[in-house]
């Protein structure tokens, strides 16, 4: 069972890196058709504010793969300078403060997303696009990081081997 869990957690990180990738695709598409437009006299409206909801989407829903990969900043520099038991229960205050701070994330960003479908609220911008439209995006992404988050949190506290441990086998 803990085996499929597994397998389902990690298709649904490398899903989000997917979309965060497919956004990316996204960006360069709208720029060069904002470029082109303009050369041809051409007014889109939304271009560069749909290209700013694509690079907010992106990098949200890239964060729970790049930390699945060990891809993010850590606090390895104060990490390593503990072993044993005590590298283990820093490392997991570290996990345990950051899903945490993901989750605070994660449910006020679902929150803003709820309440800007509520009110009716709108883009400023000339495409007046209903703004929790693109909200969704960095929801998704906030909530796929604090679940990895506290993903990484139960396996450590559960004996999975720490980060270093890993890269040194």
């Amino acid at each position: 069972m803990l085996s499929g869990l597994r397998r389902a957690l990690d298709g649904l990180y490398l899903a989000g890196g997917v979309l965060a990738g497919l956004f990316l695709i996204s960006i360069a598409v709208l720029v060069l058709l904002s470029i082109v437009s303009r050369l041809l006299g051409i007014f889109v409206p939304g271009l560069s504010e749909y290209a700013g909801y694509a690079m907010a989407s992106s990098s949200f829903l890239a964060l729970a793969y790049t930390f699945g990969r060990g891809g993010h900043i850590r606090v390895n520099l104060v990490l390593t300078k503990f072993s044993g038991t005590k590298r283990r229960v820093a490392e997991l205050w570290c996990l345990a403060a950051g899903s945490f701070l993901a989750g605070y994330l994660a449910w006020f960003s679902v929150k803003m997303v709820r309440v800007s479908h509520m009110l009716g609220d709108i883009s400023e911008g000339s495409d007046a696009i209903p703004l929790w439209i693109p909200q969704i995006g960095m929801a998704a992404g906030a909530v796929l990081l604090a679940v990895a988050l506290i993903d990484r949190l139960i396996s450590v506290a559960a004996g999975a081997p720490l980060i270093a441990e890993q890269t040194s086998e």
